[in-house]
């Protein structure tokens, strides 16, 4: 299912995980694939979100400081490096060659705590298809169980309380209403508190993506 790249190790011994060059969706499911961004992803990339715009702007966060921007490949630079470090990974979804979504796991912590927080978006064409609980799944899949990820013992999701649709997404795998973080996160121009689902190690047994009703690949919708 998993075809890997070499081992990263940072100078300090800190990343704890190898990254994938593709996660795969198990037989019988929708064909999606997860992988990592690259610089010849802009193009592609840049459209959909701009095709999303609206859609996504009532989820997006943002920097109250209004940093400069940085570019694409700077993005991309920073991506690789947190890889190196095992802070995080971000994925494209990919359906049929074509993108459509994102998923992220960042903010990762070792030692005691071993935890990590799940971000992720899709395009408004392939919305309420079961592609965003998929993703969530295989990338759980690999985040808690498998040996090349970074085998955490928690994973968690914040959501804006109003984000009915998300909340569908981490339900359908399983996860565990934990309670809110008050001012949690800067989003469409203000701090808003956010509804905390959590995942725990010791909650799965066998695989997240088992938990899912298989459904054949969607067909593309204007």
């Amino acid at each position: 299912m998993f075809r890997l790249f070499s081992r990263n190790v940072s100078e300090t011994g800190n990343a704890n995980f190898r990254v994938p060059s593709a996660l795969e969706a198990p037989q019988g499911f929708a064909p999606l694939r997860l992988r990592p961004m690259t610089s010849a992803d802009w193009d592609e990339w840049s459209t959909a979100r701009r095709r999303n715009e609206q859609w996504l702007r009532p989820w997006d966060s943002g920097d109250p400081l209004h940093g400069s921007p940085i570019t694409f490949d700077e993005w991309i630079s920073r991506q690789r490096e947190a890889e190196r470090m095992g802070r995080g990974i971000i994925l494209l979804m990919e359906l049929n060659g074509r993108i459509v979504g994102q998923i992220s796991l960042g903010a990762v912590s070792y030692g005691a705590m071993r935890t990590g927080t799940v971000g992720y978006w899709v395009d408004e064409a392939h919305a309420g298809r079961g592609l965003a609980p998929l993703a969530l799944a295989m990338l759980g899949d690999w985040a808690l169980s498998d040996p090349t990820g970074p085998e955490l013992h928690r994973m968690e999701v914040a959501i804006l309380p109003e984000n009915t649709r998300s909340k569908h997404v981490v339900e359908k795998v399983g996860m565990n209403f934990e309670g809110v973080r008050h001012s949690y996160m800067y989003v469409d121009g203000q701090w808003r508190d956010h509804d905390v689902y959590v995942l725990l190690d010791s909650d799965v047994s066998g695989s997240l993506t088992a938990r899912l009703k298989p459904v054949s690949a969607p067909t593309h919708r204007p």
